[in-house]
């Protein structure tokens, strides 16, 4: 079974030891997500619909690195820092998913890496296994 990964090339990957996303044969896990651009800028300060936004914009572009879409979704972990935020959080996860309804959970946590990420999400796709390569 092959194995393929995406880095985002941050010192953080070789420091803590992680891939952003792992592809195992028609497996795939993405690692937490914020929403921080490629300049390590963090996008939506203080807007978690913002920083969700970026966030599944992000998701979806390591998907399409690793042969897969949206489609091949089947869950979503969301992590917020104020669990008020559950509901401009839930839109933006329903713009994306509502057709596709992955299995999800959104929950509140003490911290995320930073204290302006308001958001961080995790996700798991499993592709048909016409699609394994």
């Amino acid at each position: 079974m092959s194995k393929s990964r995406v880095s985002t090339g941050t010192k953080w990957e070789g420091i803590v030891g992680y891939s952003r996303a792992i592809r195992l044969g028609n497996h795939i896990e993405i690692s937490g997500t914020v929403a921080v651009d490629e300049s390590g800028r963090v996008v939506g300060k203080g807007d978690p619909a913002a920083q969700a936004e970026y966030i599944f914009e992000k998701v979806e572009k390591v998907l399409g690195k690793l042969g897969a879409s949206l489609y091949d979704v089947i869950r979503t972990r969301m992590y917020v820092m104020n669990i008020d935020d559950w509901e401009p959080v839930g839109r933006v996860h329903g713009e994306y998913f509502s057709e596709i309804k992955p299995a999800t959970s959104m929950v509140e946590v003490s911290a995320l890496i930073g204290p302006e990420y308001l958001v961080e999400v995790e996700v798991s796709a499993l592709l048909n296994d016409s699609n394994d390569e």
